[in-house]
């Protein structure tokens, strides 16, 4: 069983940045895909970013330029940096991590990012 912790979430003015970390309980990012997802009340889950076991990064055209995930594998955490904030990007925001070959996928319970002045 995996577990995956998030924090690094807040308030923030339109423009700035904010940081989010996953830390998961196992060493699991040599052989599970660690992705962002973030989620409006009444919205589907929506994709951020992904990144893979080999370390390929890919992002939906709203975040490109702005959103950068890694990854600190001494230290099992996936990390999602976000600048350039706009109030559209208010939601929660999930990690999540899925094996490669078995496709066992785990989630972490969100923390809140709210873009306001």
């Amino acid at each position: 069983q995996v577990q995956l912790v998030e924090s690094g979430g807040g308030l923030v003015q339109p423009g700035g940045s904010l940081r989010l970390s996953c830390a998961a309980s196992h060493n699991i990012f040599s052989t599970y895909n660690g992705r962002w997802y973030r989620q409006v009340p009444g919205n589907q889950r929506e994709w951020v970013a992904t990144i893979t076991t080999g370390g390929s990064t890919d992002y939906p055209d709203s975040v490109k330029g702005r959103f950068t995930i890694s990854r600190d594998g001494a230290k099992n955490t996936l990390y999602l940096q976000m600048n350039s904030l706009k109030p559209e990007d208010t939601a929660v925001y999930y990690c999540n991590a899925q094996h490669t070959w078995t496709r066992s996928s785990y989630w972490g319970q969100g923390t809140q990012v709210t873009v306001s002045s």
